[in-house]
């Protein structure tokens, strides 16, 4: 979500980074800061909570100057977004600073170590502790045996400091580089220090951060918006990688120290396929960003030492949710999908009954509703009429709310007394894609927690499903390098027919739903989802040699109730191949005998069966996709549809 800008150069690199921020807002973001120094000036910082107007105010006041510098976006995630816990952050002799964009996961067991060796931390953040572990890889070089730290508090009026009061034995990417080989997690950073002028440091593994080659002069930024107006020399960082930028120009290297060249690429994207990172629509970038959403969905949110759940947003009780006699979930569309696949989730995890209803019938059924039954709304932009409609009936009749919304602050969120954000950041193609995989990743993560409070999972297996969550950003990248050949190889087969059927059991059959939806939104074929034990109830009937039937045929091998599930949909499959209907079959990497039963397989990685779904939606919106391209249509902008529907 944070976006980051930084600058070396013979420039004043202020205007360069405020522009390069300002052109990063479309990332979302709740504080702002920014750090320099260079010719002649001492490194100087400012921060400022809220947009990057107030930041511009207190620059104003209080102008910074420099030829180098970094700058940074945060959207809050340990910690409040105010002005201690803004980026950029500072050592414990404060003459080093670090801006970060993703989730340090073993922070915790790193602070502990840190403050038993003398360091004393200022903020909320995990980023903070990155600083920390730079100082201290410095100081174990320098022979030093305690940091310098000071406890008195830090504001933007006492942000000067001066050159020279941290060893520099090490070189500062040494340090950054033995620094990064301890944390877990995904990260992409950018350091400066006064003891190492006109030096920048960047190190990756996992969110993007990208390089740029000018004359004479060398940016970094977490996306190439960021840079763009300045330079077309682009050279995208690796995980792996380290970059130090100085005014001689850039060493790339990986964590271990060995030489890489930088082969920068000439980037020909105008502004608006700039803002599409050289996509060729808006969708295919947002499927590509499912990683970054499912992650920093999850940011703040779970510890993977305990296993423990954090909703900071909620101002429910655990009473309360101990208490709770039921959940309604109310959704419109993909929303609705997401909301089906939740009642799996937290009726299997916290056992607790969910009923799930169409935003738009539920308040013209005179629904039942009392305090104990709490309402749970799911809305991608948070201003959908009737979500809000159902939402206010249901507080009319005594039930509170809590909200699944990827727009702080909309008209949702602020009728809710708890609210999960899905930090996918701004979707702009119509057909939902990322905000969906947002939304069942806070639902998984809102199941967990009312199971950890209800008492109805222990220790062990909240651990266990905390550290399977972390694991499905990973896959989805799995997915999306191993699928999308595929399913553009099946849109040169099935992007003229005129009707589809997608099957599935369980929590399965949301996703057939939902990959039923794409299809019909961007394609205009006609598409139905169906569960798979309701097909000798009527939908095979449909079933000739034209009709492509979609099967979600996958399980985790570890839970006996998938496998039944399994062993029932192969069955549904035989029904369809025996009527000589065409299968294309999701399943499980390795499953071998799947394929000798059906015409065409797209293998997904193995999961837990509760969030397979979060992995399986893929290949379907990338053979929607791929389909929609072929047939010509406007991807992003499907006939008679609109991304947020304001009106009833």
């Amino acid at each position: 979500m944070c976006g980051i800008v930084g600058y070396i150069g013979p420039k004043a690199c202020v205007p360069v980074i405020m522009e390069g921020l300002a052109r990063l807002e479309y990332r979302g973001y709740d504080s702002a800061g920014i750090a320099v120094a260079g010719g002649g000036h001492p490194l100087q910082l400012r921060r400022a909570p809220g947009k990057l107007r107030n930041l511009d105010v207190i620059l104003t006041k209080d102008p910074v100057e420099g030829t180098y510098g970094i700058g940074h976006t945060r959207w809050a995630t340990h910690g409040r977004p105010t002005e201690e816990n803004a980026h950029p952050h500072r050592d414990g002799t404060g003459t080093l600073v670090v801006v970060h964009n993703g989730i340090v996961e073993n922070y915790l067991s790193l602070k502990h170590e840190l403050v038993a060796r003398g360091h004393v931390f200022r903020s909320e953040t995990d980023t903070e502790i990155i600083a920390h572990l730079i100082q201290d890889e410095l100081e174990k070089a320098a022979g030093e045996t305690k940091p310098a730290v000071t406890d008195a508090p830090v504001s933007n009026e006492s942000q000067t400091v001066l050159a020279g009061s941290l060893p520099a034995s090490l070189p500062l990417e040494e340090a950054v580089r033995r620094a990064v080989k301890r944390l877990t997690g995904a990260f992409a950073i950018g350091v400066l220090s006064a003891a190492e002028p006109d030096k920048l440091v960047a190190a990756r593994m996992g969110p993007p951060a990208v390089l740029g080659i000018g004359e004479g002069e060398y940016f970094l930024a977490s996306d190439v918006p960021g840079i763009l107006h300045h330079t077309r020399d682009i050279y995208f960082l690796q995980d792996g990688e380290t970059a130090t930028l100085t005014m001689q120009g850039i060493v790339l290297t990986d964590f271990d120290g060995n030489v890489r060249e930088v082969r920068a690429q000439r980037i020909t994207w105008d502004p608006i396929q700039a803002e599409k990172a050289g996509y060729k629509h808006f969708m295919l970038k947002e499927i590509n960003e499912q990683p970054r959403a499912v992650r920093d969905t999850t940011l703040g949110r779970v510890s993977l030492d305990t296993g423990k759940v954090f909703l900071p947003d909620m101002k429910l009780t655990e009473a309360e949710f101990r208490n709770a006699s039921g959940i309604t979930i109310a959704a419109c569309g993909t929303s609705w999908h997401a909301g089906l696949a939740g009642k799996f989730m937290i009726e299997r995890l916290a056992r607790l009954p969910v009923d799930v209803d169409y935003a738009s019938e539920y308040r013209y059924r005179d629904p039942i509703a009392d305090p104990r039954n709490l309402g749970l709304l799911i809305t991608q932009s948070g201003e959908t009429a009737d979500t809000i409609a159902a939402q206010q009936e249901m507080i009319a009749k005594g039930s509170k709310t809590l909200a699944i919304c990827n727009v702080v602050g909309s008209a949702v969120t602020r009728l809710a007394a708890g609210v999960i954000t899905t930090n996918a950041g701004p979707e702009i193609g119509v057909a939902s894609t990322k905000a969906f995989t947002g939304q069942l990743t806070a639902l998984f993560t809102l199941a967990l927690h009312l199971a950890q409070v209800r008492g109805t999972i222990n220790d062990a297996e909240s651990l266990h499903l905390v550290t399977e969550l972390s694991k499905v950003p990973g896959k989805i990248e799995e997915a999306l390098r191993t699928v999308d050949d595929v399913c553009c190889e099946l849109a040169k087969h099935f992007s003229n027919v005129r009707d589809f059927l997608f099957l599935g059991r369980g929590i399965h059959y949301p996703i057939a739903l939902e990959g039923a939806l794409k299809l019909k939104e961007i394609s205009y074929i006609h598409a139905e989802g169906y569960p798979a034990g309701e097909m000798k109830h009527g939908p095979n009937a449909l079933i000739d040699e034209q009709l492509p039937v979609v099967v979600i045929a996958t399980q985790d091998p570890n839970d006996p109730s998938s496998v039944l599930k399994y062993e029932k949909t192969l069955s549904n499959i035989q029904e369809v191949t025996a009527r000589s209907g065409r299968v294309i079959a999701v399943a499980i990497e390795g499953d071998k005998h799947i394929a000798q039963l059906v015409e065409h397989v797209i293998y997904i990685p193995q999961s837990h069966e509760l969030l397979l779904p979060i992995l399986e939606v893929v290949p379907l919106q990338l053979l929607a996709y791929h389909i929609a391209v072929r047939r010509g249509c406007d991807v992003d902008q499907p006939r008679n549809l609109a991304k947020s529907v304001t009106v009833e």
